[in-house]
């Protein structure tokens, strides 16, 4: 496979992994570090990152908006619940770190 052709296939994955998550808005952040050990802003991140490894200037929130398909602050109210003692629970038994 020719390296246009591996860069075209993982953005379209990328693109259906940023739906995916736009859509499940029932997963919250700390379920996907629970399990995961990364979480929306972690990819907000990485997207922020490689732009800014091309030179390319984008803020934290910019980033966020492409991943959350709004800003952070309204997906937070709209979507985002209190974590439970369970899921407070498991962040801390893996460390209780997590950084963005």
């Amino acid at each position: 496979m020719d390296d246009k052709t591996r860069t075209e296939l993982e953005a379209a994955a990328f693109r259906r992994l940023v739906k995916h998550l736009r859509e499940r808005t029932d997963v919250q952040n700390l379920d996907l570090m629970n399990l995961s050990g990364f979480c929306r802003n972690c990819l907000s991140n990485w997207y922020r990152e490689a732009a800014e490894a091309k030179d390319i200037d984008m803020t934290k929130d910019q980033s966020r908006e492409i991943v959350y398909g709004m800003s952070y602050d309204d997906w937070k109210k709209k979507h985002q619940k209190e974590a439970s003692p369970d899921q407070i629970k498991k962040f801390e038994a893996q460390g209780g770190a997590h950084k963005h």
